[in-house]
């Protein structure tokens, strides 16, 4: 049975799918804050590069010794909107020798629309680090993508607690989805998965009880008012709090909130497949 793997360069994590046979063997994650002031200086630093270069070797690494016999990676909206992207895929083939697919982010928006929903219709929320996708999928075919430059790091860098000013940041830039088409809403990506852990208390973190959780609108803007309004030590404090992500989940939360209100989503079905197994059927097709 032939084994792949593919690295999911984000603006908050490195992502590694194991993958044989139509199934999943396993997902592993590091985060690295690639994205990290990149909305304030429009450049990613030398640390974030180093960091996040180191982990997506580590993850090369670790899928050839469980018996890959390809490896892939792609970067997403933290090295496309950079003015230095190429530094980091410059970093990373010298450190290991992989080729890192920059991705647009209509083809971003694709990719997660056919990891979580595998060709049947409906669509996918995806909030990211620096980037937030909506695709629509009907009779079989795409009929509406688009990507937002707004996401929870983004969020993080440029309003860092200032309740007003993330509303007025989020409003600015998802103004670009104008008219959606009304669909059966899934949502992927950190920010859901994190969210549908706390709201079932998960620790350890288990991705087949958050996978088909679903989060109301009033669940997601609860989350988000509450989590903006405690200090640090209490938001760590939530059992199934991710510490990674601590910091940019009440932005996150409110963000996927306003998504939700923008397309007319009353709701949303947490999806653990996403572009990672998106892009290798990309790839295979």
């Amino acid at each position: 049975m032939i084994k792949y793997g593919v690295i999911d360069i984000g603006s908050n994590s490195v992502r590694l799918l194991l993958w044989a046979g139509g199934q999943t063997i396993y997902k592993k994650v590091e985060t690295t804050r690639l994205g990290g002031g990149v909305e304030k200086s429009g450049r990613l630093s030398h640390e974030a590069v180093v960091r996040t270069a180191l982990a997506v070797a580590a993850f090369k690494a670790q899928a050839e010794r469980d018996g890959a016999r390809k490896v892939y990676a792609f970067a997403t909206a933290a090295v496309r909107s950079a003015v230095n992207g190429k530094y980091l895929v410059d970093t990373v083939k010298l450190l290991c020798g992989l080729n890192v697919d920059v991705i647009a982010g209509g083809l971003e928006a694709e990719l997660g629309l056919l990891g979580a929903l595998g060709g049947k219709d409906g669509g996918i929320i995806d909030v990211g680090g620096a980037s937030t996708e909506v695709t629509v999928s009907c009779g079989g075919k795409i009929v509406y993508a688009a990507s937002a430059d707004v996401g929870a790091v983004r969020l993080r860098d440029a309003c860092g607690e200032d309740r007003e000013a993330i509303e007025t940041f989020i409003q600015s830039r998802i103004a670009v989805y104008g008219a959606v088409p009304r669909f059966e809403a899934y949502a992927i990506g950190g920010t859901a998965t994190s969210l549908a852990a706390l709201a079932l208390e998960l620790s350890p973190y288990d991705p087949s009880k958050t996978d088909g959780y679903v989060l109301s609108g009033a669940d997601v803007l609860g989350w988000a008012e509450k989590l903006l309004a405690l200090p640090m030590r209490e938001r760590l404090a939530f059992k199934g709090m991710d510490p990674r992500r601590a910091d940019i989940l009440g932005g996150g939360a409110l963000l996927l909130y306003r998504v939700m209100q923008a397309v007319g989503a009353e709701r949303v079905t947490v999806s653990e497949k996403d572009n990672l197994e998106g892009y290798l059927a990309y790839i295979l097709q």
